[in-house]
């Protein structure tokens, strides 16, 4: 009776130490799964924030560049008006401009980088001085109703380089941004 005894503790007990064993086994194969399956969520958030920065970034550097193209056709607008002691037609479109280019230039410098800001910086600078050479050379002495490209070329010709060189500048400033393997 004492050998079916020990007979029946060994099997009961070789039962239990091989359940545990295989539920330590589980136990650890699950946490391994569980570990991978966490570094995976992080690493996909990771691309999705990047991603979405990207985005952001694009969108507050294609806005600006659309500012830009409005506060230039404005700027132009005012090159080609004759000048006199009346208001400037324009006056109002071309001020409305450089604010909403402020504005846009306020999106790059939250959106960054510091390289991308510095230009955009330039791009801004430029253009305001522009317009305030435009207020200021309209009302020099001469013939009134001239445009002020017909009367002042060579500072027009430096306007219209000076937006072209600041430009590109901008814009090759954020292409590696953009695409930092290319």
């Amino acid at each position: 009776m004492q050998d079916t005894v020990a007979v029946a503790l060994i099997t009961s007990l070789s039962t239990l130490a091989a359940a545990a064993l295989t539920g330590l086994v589980g136990a650890l194969s699950t946490r391994r799964q569980l570990a991978h399956q966490l570094t995976v969520a992080r690493q996909e958030s990771v691309e999705r924030r990047a991603t979405r920065r990207d985005d952001l970034r694009r969108d507050a550097y294609v806005g600006f560049l659309s500012a830009c193209d409005q506060a230039y056709r404005q700027l132009d607008r005012r090159w080609l008006e004759a000048g006199g002691s009346e208001p400037v037609p324009g006056y109002d479109e071309a001020y409305a401009a450089m604010r909403a280019l402020d504005e846009a230039y306020n999106l790059v410098l939250l959106e960054g980088p510091a390289e991308v800001d510095s230009v955009a910086r330039s791009v801004l600078t430029s253009l305001t001085v522009e317009y305030a050479d435009q207020r200021r050379l309209r009302d020099e002495p001469g013939d009134a109703n001239a445009p002020l490209r017909d009367r002042h070329r060579e500072r027009w010709l430096t306007a219209i380089g000076v937006r072209t060189s600041r430009r590109i500048s901008f814009v090759d400033a954020v292409r590696p941004v953009l695409d930092p393997d290319a």
